[in-house]
């Protein structure tokens, strides 16, 4: 399921669409290497360059505009971990693992297990990391990896962007003269460095979390989530070890039972 393109985060993509664009438009008409390599025919890099900012801005769109995993039905047969029933659930105590299935107080549906009603959204998303603002879309389970690699093309691109833009100066005779000659090409290195620092923090971020099997609300809200809270400070129900955690991130589709894995059961998918 894909968000209608002119819905809500409309001017968000536009802005970031535009500045990228933009952007990239500037590399060429400054006397960068990008256009010395296009003057003289050596088309290999600069069109190079142009792909990967495309292909920047399709991930943009697909994880800005895709389903995250929002939760739009009961799913009746997870209502209660381990076939147990809701009486016998009543009877153990708060400290054990055993957790009953919470009901949204918002949209009023099961919420399954590191699943969170986002309130920007309006839906509750399955495996919830956090609302993006810049994407104006939840990172969740069916996106959260193509946010991943949309961050590492948008680093390279920076980066690159970033490397071509200093081969751009010229020398001027004074600092005011220079200034006026390269003052747009130093705007655009000054913002493609914050960017790329910001772009690289967030990477490395999500990467390190996903070596755990954890996302960043459980990260920053651990003492507030009921499947967690009763855990020890260094313990994670979820990690299965950092190879197998990349793996089932990156190369297992589907929907993960993560009541499964949480009570060790194994992690078959539905």
């Amino acid at each position: 399921m894909f968000k209608n393109v002119f819905g809500s985060g409309f001017l968000v993509r536009t802005a970031h669409v535009v500045l990228t664009w933009v952007v990239t438009l500037i590399l060429f008409l400054h006397d960068t290497e990008l256009r010395r390599q296009e003057e003289t025919g050596r088309l290999v890099q600069p069109v190079l360059f142009v792909l990967l900012v495309l292909v920047s801005v399709l991930l943009y769109f697909t994880v800005s505009l895709m389903d995250p995993g929002f939760i739009l039905t009961d799913h009746t047969h997870l209502q209660f971990t381990l076939g147990v029933t809701e009486e016998q659930q009543d009877m153990i105590l708060p400290s054990t693992k055993s957790l009953r299935q919470r009901r949204c107080g918002h949209c009023l549906l099961q919420q399954p297990m590191r699943s969170k009603h986002c309130q920007t959204c309006q839906h509750c998303v399955r495996r919830y990391d956090h609302h993006c603002p810049w994407i104006e879309n939840c990172v969740g389970e069916k996106n959260h990896r193509w946010f991943v690699l949309y961050l590492a093309v948008q680093l390279l691109v920076l980066l690159w962007g970033l490397d071509m833009s200093w081969t751009g100066f010229s020398y001027a005779v004074t600092w005011p003269l220079w200034l006026r000659t390269n003052g747009v090409l130093l705007g655009v290195a000054l913002l493609l460095a914050l960017l790329s620092l910001v772009v690289l923090l967030l990477l490395g971020s999500h990467l390190y979390l996903v070596s755990l099997n954890t996302t960043t609300w459980e990260f920053m809200s651990r003492h507030r989530i009921s499947y967690l809270k009763h855990c020890g400070v260094d313990e994670n129900p979820f990690d299965r070890g950092t190879f197998h955690n990349l793996w089932g991130f990156f190369c297992v589709w589907g929907t993960v039972v993560w009541e499964q894995v949480y009570f060790r059961e194994g992690s078959d998918q539905v």
